[in-house]
Parts: structure tokens; C-alpha cells; sequence
């Protein structure tokens, strides 16, 4: 039995990451109250459906304090209990709401929209703390989708480590455990022939491993996870998220997530995102 909770703030992709999961088979509810998961899960498990997933929100805040203990209870009896939860920025959020027209589903008379988007990111802490976490704020939805069955497709046994490249220039990813900033190293941005490649193109590559400073920065960055990553995967984590950030998150931090990223693919599950790439 696979179960898959999504939770986040209003406005961060929920509805779009239920609809991947039910185009891929499993058993969708929005909006579940956490009273009724276990009731689901035992009618649907009936049923002899083996893939539930269900998005549960702050409109459950009273009953919000049951959902661990309903995780640990469902990983205890067997079932493999996948905890995402979808982030995105106060900025980006208003801006989605104001373009839809819709109502914050926590508006009241008293709280302007920007307030009810963080008392919905207070209320929802304790769960954000225990899942895997998606930052949205710069994400098509085509994106997302990608995301979403990236996630799905993971084994659950193993960690995962995911390697994101971003630009500073747009802000920090909200889903990272680990921040390294490349901004000190030579940039391709200032050779006009560079310019146009990413850190994924030859041209970029040599120019960049020709450097010496930029192989004492993969070396460290590399000789620092590879040292502590037993000490996260003791600590059963899931998922293990590495950010690497340069200016504008086109050349030096996609070379240095793709070199990591093949060295540790060898031995490791691993996942690379590039958010400032389309």
C-alpha cells in the first residue's frame, strides 16, 4: 500500500500535483480532514486499490496534530507513506491569488491577504518540517508536473539526493537543506561568446575547469557531502536537498550541479533540477 500526502500553502500547486497522481492511477481526495485518512485508507485498501494519494491542508487546522501520528501508525503497519508538501514565496503567492480573484481559504475580515499567507505558513510548520519539500514560487506548471513524477518514480528505500542550481538574483530555493554560493568564481556571463550557453555546454565546461579556483570549490562542496551523507542517511531521511547558487543560475551553479551530480549518481539516488533554466 502506497500512500502519498500532500500538503502546503493555498496557491503553491496543490490541485496540480493531485492531478499528476491521479493520472498515474492512484486514488485522489482533496481536501481530506485528517479524521477521515484512516477510514480512507481501510475503504480504499477494501476496495483493492494499492495507491492513495490525498491533499490535506490549514482548512484541517483543528485536526492537524493527528496527521503524524496517522503516518507513523501507517508506517508501522507496512505501508510506504510519501509526506510532500508544496512552498512558494509570500510575493508569488499574492500575485497567483490576485490574478485568479480567488479568496484565501483562511480570509476573514480581520486578515489582509499577505497575513492569512503567513498564518497558514505557522499553522502548516510542523508538517512542512516532516515532508519532502517543493519551493513553486518560479515554477510552470509544466514544471511542476515534472517534479511531481520525479518524486512518485524515487525509491523510497534508498535517500535521495537532489542537486538544485538557482540564481541568488531570484532568491533562495525554500525547499533546501544545504546553500552553496559559487558567486566568487569566475563568471561566463562576462565573455560575450559564453554568454549565450549554459553550464551544461561544452564552451562553459572548459571554461570553468580550466580554472583553478572552481576545482577547489567542487573538490570541497564534493569531500563535504560525500563526509556527512552517511550521518543523513543514519538519520533516515528521505530526501537530501543540495542548492548551488550563482548570479542569475545559468552557468557556474548548473556546472557545478551536474558534476556533483554524476559523481554521486554512482553510488546514490539522485535527482537534478535546474530552476532558472526553461
Amino acid at each position: 500500500m502506497q500512500i502519498i500526502v500532500i500538503s502546503g500553502l493555498s496557491g503553491s500547486g496543490k490541485s496540480i500535483a493531485l492531478n499528476v497522481l491521479e493520472d498515474a492511477g492512484y486514488y485522489c481526495v482533496d481536501n481530506l480532514p485528517v479524521s477521515l485518512l484512516s477510514a480512507l485508507v481501510k475503504v480504499v485498501l477494501f476496495s483493492g486499490s494499492r495507491r492513495i494519494a490525498v491533499s490535506i491542508d490549514a482548512r484541517s487546522m483543528g485536526q492537524l496534530s493527528q496527521l503524524p501520528m496517522n503516518i507513523e501508525e501507517f508506517k508501522e503497519s507496512g505501508m510506504d507513506v510519501r509526506l510532500l508538501f508544496l512552498d512558494a514565496n509570500t510575493e508569488t503567492l499574492v500575485k497567483r491569488f490576485s490574478e485568479t480573484r480567488r479568496r484565501h481559504p483562511l480570509s476573514d475580515e480581520q486578515r489582509t491577504l499577505p497575513e492569512c499567507i503567513e498564518f497558514e505558513r505557522e499553522t502548516l510548520a510542523e508538517i512542512s518540517s516532516l515532508a519532502h519539500r517543493m519551493d513553486t514560487s518560479d515554477l510552470s506548471a509544466n514544471v511542476l508536473r515534472a517534479w511531481i513524477q520525479d518524486f512518485i518514480q524515487t525509491d523510497r528505500s534508498r535517500l535521495t539526493l537532489l542537486f538544485q542550481s538557482f540564481g541568488f538574483k531570484h532568491g533562495l530555493p525554500l525547499d533546501s537543506d544545504m546553500v552553496y554560493d559559487v558567486r566568487c568564481l569566475p563568471n561566463p556571463f562576462y565573455d560575450i561568446k559564453l554568454r549565450p550557453f549554459t553550464g551544461k555546454d561544452a564552451p562553459v565546461i572548459e571554461f570553468l575547469e580550466g580554472n583553478e579556483n572552481v576545482m577547489r570549490m567542487y573538490a570541497d562542496i564534493e569531500r563535504f557531502v560525500s563526509e556527512w551523507l552517511p550521518a543523513f542517511i543514519r538519520d533516515n531521511r528521505s530526501y537530501l536537498s543540495i542548492s548551488i547558487g550563482c548570479t542569475g543560475g545559468q552557468h557556474r551553479s548548473v556546472y557545478m550541479v551536474e558534476r556533483l551530480a554524476r559523481h554521486f549518481a554512482s553510488r546514490n539516488q539522485v535527482l537534478v533540477r535546474h530552476r532558472e533554466l526553461k
